[in-house]
């Protein structure tokens, strides 16, 4: 999905300055384990800046603290899910408190479900296609 340029600009910002609980779960899924998910930290996504970001599993992951439940914050989430959702981008949303308690609980659950998600998706790589039987080859 692409973004605007001010999107992809204010996403860089937010690269330089993570909040604590954004940072100690980065430090875990920054990790590059082969067979694993691959994620990437304050991706654009159209007109909205993911926290951490699972292109193969098309997964959101947000750190929600305690501003998301404070003033007109949690009707935003709302309409931004709904938004992600209509792209095809699931959104799992964790309390910064979780991810302060328990990083390796929430590790795993976030890939977790990333693992799931890529193995429910329909495969997009390319099939061999069986060559045409030439003609008497097999006495037909």
């Amino acid at each position: 999905m692409r973004a605007p340029k001010a999107t992809v600009e204010f996403a860089r910002r937010l690269r330089r300055a993570l909040s604590p609980p954004e940072a100690r779960l980065w430090i875990r899924l920054r990790r590059r384990i082969p067979g694993l998910p691959v994620f990437r930290r304050q991706h654009p996504c159209g007109p909205y800046v993911i926290d951490f970001y699972c292109t193969d599993a098309r997964l959101a992951v947000e750190v929600d603290g305690i501003a998301h439940d404070l003033g007109g914050r949690p009707q935003r989430d709302l309409r931004r899910d709904a938004w992600l959702s209509a792209q095809g981008v699931t959104v799992m949303r964790i309390a910064a408190s979780e991810v302060m308690h328990g990083v390796d609980d929430v590790v795993d659950a976030i890939v977790r479900t990333a693992i799931a998600r890529i193995a429910a998706a329909p495969s997009t790589a390319l099939r061999a296609v069986p060559r045409p039987r030439e003609a008497g080859a097999d006495g037909v």
